[in-house]
Formats: structure tokens, sequence, C-alpha cells
């Protein structure tokens, strides 16, 4: 297989929502009551809904950008590539990156749609959070039905309200849904409680994939205000690991063999060890804790292998281990428009960590694994050909896509006018969300 050759589906990026979502989806009160994009007088924008100001509308959305004004920074729309927020714009960016499809999940909404559960009106909030999943359908998918995999939200605050979300959603053709690996970072019970057995089932059954995406229960620590914040950055995708170990724990699968679990933006390459050290713990420890009651005489690296799929930006350690993983439980991702996003040039920066697998296993995990998670038949909607990293960038060519980097001011690091450079610290990123929120 040549670079070229390759289809490539990304199960994990982003939208930066634009104003309008809820114009098309509601009317009267429900439209007048839903979350509002607003201004403040530097031109920063936030969104706002039932009291709440969240003003991280276009969080690390800083792809096109110098790597010099890279950061966490909230900002503004017009400050944005347009592939962030406008679908047409994104599947041009797709183009140019040699991206087949792409999952997206939400930012001000939260990516496992928070919102809707931290504001008191739970009754206006079911109304505008199922808006948002049909806006994200009908709308962002639908301008381009080949090209994205829909991905939904959930009420969390009731079992039996996130069941019926999921069977409606199914019934669109939306088979992902967005959960947090640590519901009590919510203030809700633990994946361990009856509460969540209702979603279990509904998942189940309409075979709809659970999707934890990193940073969204267990984070990634920030051992001091001090600390630079590439520690934090650096340890992104370990901090999934925690979250991993305790839903391969998770009692629910001897009732449900077939769920499903996307570990989302989560890398490969800790995999092994975890899986590693979690049956050797099973192995030492199961006589006192009981953990057969629910592995069965199953080690958890087969729990995993039944039940697990993750996903990687640049992982050449994990792609090296792939025999300890499972070449079925990998999927491929870009992260765009985030800093971490290798756009336009995600295939060749695949290509580099992929050279000594096989073409079969190339295709599992660039792209068979994720329609096989997600029920996206890719190749429905036209052959195999139509979809390769260079007939995309062939169409992007055509179209003039332009790819060059553009400054826009501002910038990650966040010092007093004429400071020395130095290292962005944690307390530097805590005092900039700070700030912000309080002039929101």
């Amino acid at each position: 297989m040549k670079m070229e050759d390759m289809v490539l589906i990304s199960v994990d990026d982003h939208i930066t929502e634009p104003a309008d979502i809820y114009d098309r989806q509601l009317s009267g009160k429900a439209l007048a009551t839903a979350p509002k994009l607003r201004a403040k007088q530097d031109g920063t924008n936030y969104w706002e809904y039932q009291g709440l100001k969240i003003p991280s509308v276009a969080l690390n959305a800083v792809v096109g950008r110098p790597r010099e004004e890279y950061g966490m920074e909230p900002t503004s729309l017009d400050q944005l590539r347009k592939g962030c927020w406008d679908a047409q714009a994104r599947v041009d960016d797709m183009d140019v990156n040699g991206i087949a499809a792409s999952l997206n999940f939400p930012s001000f909404a939260g990516i496992d749609g928070s919102l809707f559960t931290s504001v008191p009106d739970k009754d206006m909030s079911l109304t505008h959070l199922r808006a948002y999943n049909d806006w994200h359908i009908d709308e962002w998918c639908g301008a381009a039905p080949d090209r994205f995999i829909p991905c939904g939200i959930l009420p969390l605050w009731d079992a039996d309200l996130m069941a019926a979300e999921v069977r409606r959603l199914a019934d669109k053709g939306c088979h992902a849904v967005s959960f947090n690996d640590n519901p009590t970072k919510r203030g809700l019970p633990s994946i361990h409680s009856d509460f969540w057995e209702p979603f279990w089932k509904a998942v189940t059954d309409c075979g709809t994939t659970i999707c934890l995406h990193i940073g969204v229960g267990n984070t990634s620590p920030h051992p001091s205000m001090e600390s630079p914040i590439e520690v934090n950055i650096a340890t992104m995708p370990m901090a999934v690991a925690f979250g991993a170990a305790d839903w391969l724990n998770l009692s629910a699968f001897n009732r449900y063999p077939d769920m499903r679990i996307a570990l989302s933006e989560s890398g490969i390459g800790w995999i092994p060890y975890l899986l590693e050290r979690a049956d050797y713990s099973n192995e030492q420890h199961r006589a006192w804790t009981h953990s057969d009651t629910y592995f069965r005489g199953r080690k958890p690296s087969e729990v995993f292998k039944q039940h697990f799929t993750s996903c990687f930006i640049d992982d050449a350690y994990g792609l090296r281990n792939l025999d300890l993983i499972g070449e079925d439980a990998v999927c491929y991702e870009v992260d765009y428009p985030h800093s971490d996003t290798p756009w336009p040039n995600a295939p060749e920066v695949l290509w580099e960590s992929i050279q000594a697998l096989t073409d079969e296993q190339i295709d599992k995990i660039t792209h068979l694994n994720a329609m096989r998670d997600y029920k996206f038949e890719l190749f429905s909607y036209g052959p195999r050909e139509k979809y390769t990293v260079g007939a995309l960038r062939e169409q992007a060519r055509a179209k003039g896509v332009d790819t060059s980097v553009k400054s826009v001011g501002g910038g990650a690091a966040p010092l007093a006018a004429g400071e020395t450079p130095r290292p962005v610290t944690s307390g530097d990123i805590v005092a900039m969300f700070q700030k912000h929120s309080e002039a929101a």
C-alpha cells in the first residue's frame, strides 16, 4: 500500500459551535431560552445559558495558526479557521488532510453534555439537549452524510431519559454517544451503580458505542501551580488509564457482552502495561477481592479486547506493540482543530509510524474498526477509490483549499507585557480562565 491509497477515518475531532445552531431546530419560547452566543466588549465570545456563562467557546481551537500562538485561551469565532465551525469548510479541511470521515465532539455543551446537567431547569435542558443532537445530526452531519459520523450527548441526570435518547438517536442513524469515564465528578452515581442499568441496556440493544473522551472525568494532573503546563499536556492520554481500569471492572459486561466502549483521544502506548498489570493484579489478589464475581474466570485483558477500542494521533510506540493491544481495538484520530492535530499533514505523520504493519492491519486501524464500531458504511456512498488520501487531496487542490499559516495575534503565554519569556505554568492557565470567567 502507498500512503496515497490509505482511507483515513478520524474518530476524534471537535466542533466549535456557530451562533445559529438552534435557529432552525426550535421556535418560540424554546428558541428564546436556548443557549446564546454573546460577545464581550473586547470582541471575545461566550455562551450563556440558564444563568451560566461559558467563556471557553474555542478552547485550544488553534489549527492554522503559528505555533507561537497556540494555547488554551478563550477566543472569538472570527479568530478561528472557518473549518472549526462551518461544516462545508470542515470538509474542505478534511480533503486537504486526506481524511475521509470524522466523528466530532461538542465544545460549549461539554464533551459529555455536562452543560445541560449542571443547570437547574431540567425540562428546559432536555429540550435544548435534544435540539443540539438534532442540529448535530441533521445539519452538521447532514451537510455531508458520507463525511461525518454522528455522536450524541445525553441527559445524564436521568438514566431512563438517557435510554430514550439513545434509542431516538439510533433511529436517526446515530450509533455513538459521549459519556463520562467517571460520572462521580459530575455528582452522579459511579458506573458500578444500578442507576445506569437502563443506559447499558439501551446502548446494547441499539448497537451504540459509548465514547469516553479524555479530560472529562479523570483528568491529568497539575502537580502544582508552579508546574510547567507541559506536565499536564504530556500526561493527558495516560490519565485515561484510570478510567479504563475502572471500566475493566464493570459488572455490566457480564449482562451485556456486546457493549462497546471507545476511549477517545486516548493514545494507545499505555495500554499494554495497564493490561499486563491488571492481569497480574487479578491473579495475585482475586482470592480476597472477590473480583471473580464479575470477571468470572476471564482476565482483564480479555475483557478489554472484547469491549474496548482506543485511538491515537501519533503513537509509534503503541503501534510497535500492536500485538499486545489487538489490531481490532485501535482506531485513528486527528483531533482537529486542537493543537495536537497534525493537520494538514496527517497522512505523512501516520505513514512514518505504520511501515511495519500489513495492509490488512493498516486498513483496520485507519477505517475498518471505526466503521464497525459506529455502524458507518462509508463505502455505501461510493467506492473506496473516492475516499483515499490521494483522491481527497486532489479534490482539495481542485478547490484551491488554502492551508497557509495565518496569525491572528494573541497566543498561549499569559505573561505580563514586557515580561521575560518563561515556561507557562499551570497557575498561569488557571488564572487566565479565572480572568475570562469573571469578564464574561
